[in-house]
């Protein structure tokens, strides 16, 4: 096998990027489609010229030419029985965050994705962007010295939240801050968690949409080191889909600070005034080049399944996030500290 055919499940704006990506790919040899929206549909054919276009995902899953398969659809409940039908189909799949809605059906996907020997990546884009990288490096490296605490701050327009939480009941740890976690435990590993502290802000959004605008979480491991994540989504309107981010990497000998907030570049018009573009966490097409991390992931995926290279991002580390961002969830209900690993399902816990 010397090329892919691949499929993806969901165009839209995350979709979009991916189904663009592989018809640039000179590894994909057919793209095939499904989209739900007819309009969205007509309109990524004509981005795309994919090999088949259809509204029923099935007809990827059925597809027995289809070696890989991207599923970027929403709303997120619907991640894992795709997922799950692919993944038995004997497909590689890249699937969007979050991996599934509870731990039990997470730990059904890995179960089968190793037993079939099939690739399964979890989509956390962050971890493809050159300055985060960079810090993690020097983490790596030794340059600053034993680990301390990282602090990360990530912010994003009413715009975007209001998208997310029309969809969803899912909150700012699992939608948002679940990157930043991500990232920084794999940073860190193989430190683990040990304790996880979170609290929720609820004055903007709650009116509108039953949903916190921001939750803070401090997450302990088990070498002492603190990594503490913020996330919130009621930023005033801007450039769309805009999201603004600051990080600290401290050690016992140095730090590393990134500013991501997007004010290197910015575009000044009498029409819309101040915009700030290239800003959004998946990134936008550029001319000839593209902007963000979400498309070199989706080479990356696509790479790794052709040549049988390991994935970034392995489906057990996004089991872990996704026990960290749960914790987090259940620590701003309850008011006090979740010790991990948890011994149930949070959402079992809960009655849902």
């Amino acid at each position: 096998m010397d090329k892919l055919n691949v499929g993806v499940i969901g165009t839209g704006w995350c979709g979009g990027i991916r189904a663009e990506t592989c018809a640039k790919s000179a590894i994909v040899d057919e793209l095939h489609v499904a989209e739900i929206k007819e309009d969205r549909l007509k309109e990524i054919i004509g981005l795309t010229n994919p090999t088949s276009s259809t509204t029923d995902y099935r007809e990827i899953i059925e597809n027995k030419d289809i070696q890989a398969v991207i599923i970027s659809t929403t709303p997120e409940n619907l991640h894992f029985p795709m997922a799950k039908e692919a993944l038995m189909a004997g497909k590689h799949v890249l699937l969007e965050k979050p991996i599934a809605r509870t731990l039990l059906e997470a730990d059904e996907l890995i179960k089968i994705s190793e037993d079939k020997k099939l690739k399964f990546q979890i989509g956390y884009s962050q971890r493809f962007r050159s300055k985060y990288n960079y810090a993690r490096q020097k983490l790596l490296d030794g340059t600053i010295g034993e680990p301390v605490s990282v602090f990360i701050s990530r912010n994003i327009t009413q715009q975007l939240s209001k998208r997310i939480v029309g969809r969803t009941r899912l909150s700012p740890a699992a939608m948002e801050a679940t990157h930043d976690l991500d990232f920084a435990l794999w940073c860190l590993a193989p430190r683990k968690p040990i304790r996880v502290y979170s609290q929720q802000v609820e004055k903007v959004l709650i009116k509108s949409s039953n949903s916190p605008d921001c939750q803070f979480i401090m997450v302990t491991l088990d070498d002492g080191t603190v990594i503490t994540v913020g996330a919130g989504w009621v930023l005033p309107s801007s450039y769309p889909n805009y999201s603004s981010t600051k990080m600290e990497f401290i050690g016992s000998e140095g730090a590393v600070i990134i500013d991501d907030t997007h004010s290197d570049v910015t575009l000044m018009t009498q029409k819309r005034g101040i915009e700030y573009p290239m800003s959004s966490m998946p990134g936008e097409p550029v001319g000839h080049v593209f902007a963000g991390p979400m498309a070199e992931e989706t080479n990356n995926f696509l790479e790794c399944v052709l040549f049988d290279r390991p994935t970034i991002v392995q489906a057990r580390e996004a089991r872990k996030v996704m026990e960290v961002y749960l914790a987090a969830d259940l620590s701003a209900e309850r008011g006090e500290p979740i010790s991990m690993p948890m011994n149930m399902d949070p959402l079992a816990d809960k009655g849902e």
